[in-house]
């Protein structure tokens, strides 16, 4: 990544300007979940617990967090060692570093397939092994997780439909839900996605990486829990009017 603001504290492994120095041997579970992390103090330690008695490798990057989301990381690494890998951004980048940053740290511990995860518990781990039968039956290279608009509330439904006609308008690619933060993807999809947004602006990169890489896509339901906590969470109009802006940028990058 060559990026001397990343920490990557796994298993005393240390990654700066460029360089990776860590275990030589290779993990049996080939499934790495990446959880990008800011701020999330009320929650973070109940998601990793809940993927860490699944038996999933976990790479979750504290995106510069000023509250106890690193202690808790820390203490959870601590304690499962084998499972837990832990980037550290020295700074808030913003979501799609931290993403970029997971991802990379997961693809260079062998990953064959990786699941995206949010750190607000707005997710049911249950749905991962889910979304990841298309992948490991050769069905698909990326799995994208839907949520039912019909259970969402209205503010996050309208702002939802919104960004999937944006994406849809500026990106060519119709979706059910493109700001979905549950999605899994296997290696080959990873190592092609060129991600340079570093907000909430990368849910519909990724999407536009997708259709220029002509990677095979499916859609999966998944169930979402809402809680007042998770709701503050996400794309606001302030955001979604960013990623408008950077859309209409890549519009114009091709002439």
């Amino acid at each position: 990544m060559g990026n001397s603001n990343i920490i990557v504290e796994d298993r005393k492994v240390v990654q700066s300007k460029g360089k990776h120095i860590g275990p030589s041997w290779k993990f049996s579970h080939k499934t790495f979940i990446v959880v990008p992390a800011y701020n999330e103090e009320k929650t973070v330690g109940r998601v990793l617990n809940h993927l860490i008695k699944r038996g999933y490798q976990v790479v979750v990057v504290d995106d510069g967090s000023s509250d106890n989301t690193h202690s808790i990381i820390s203490k959870a690494r601590k304690d499962s060692p084998e499972q837990i890998f832990v980037c550290q951004h020295l700074i808030n980048q913003g979501l799609g570093a931290a993403l970029k940053t997971g991802m990379d740290c997961a693809l260079n511990h062998g990953a064959e397939y990786m699941v995206t995860f949010d750190a607000d518990c707005q997710h049911d781990p249950e749905d991962i092994k889910n979304i990841l039968i298309p992948l490991k039956k050769n069905q698909a290279d990326v799995v994208l997780g839907v949520r039912n608009f019909d259970h969402m509330p209205l503010f996050k439904k309208m702002g939802n439909q919104i960004m999937n006609t944006l994406t849809f308008i500026f990106y060519r690619e119709k979706v059910s839900d493109s700001q979905s933060g549950l999605r899994a993807l296997n290696k080959k999809s990873a190592r092609l996605l060129r991600l340079h947004y570093r907000g909430y602006g990368v849910s519909s990169e990724i999407i536009r990486e997708i259709k220029n890489h002509r990677l095979k896509m499916v859609e999966i339901p998944i169930k979402t829990i809402y809680t007042d906590y998770s709701l503050s969470k996400g794309t606001n109009t302030s955001i979604g009017l960013e990623i408008l802006f950077k859309m209409i940028l890549d519009v114009f990058k091709k002439f």
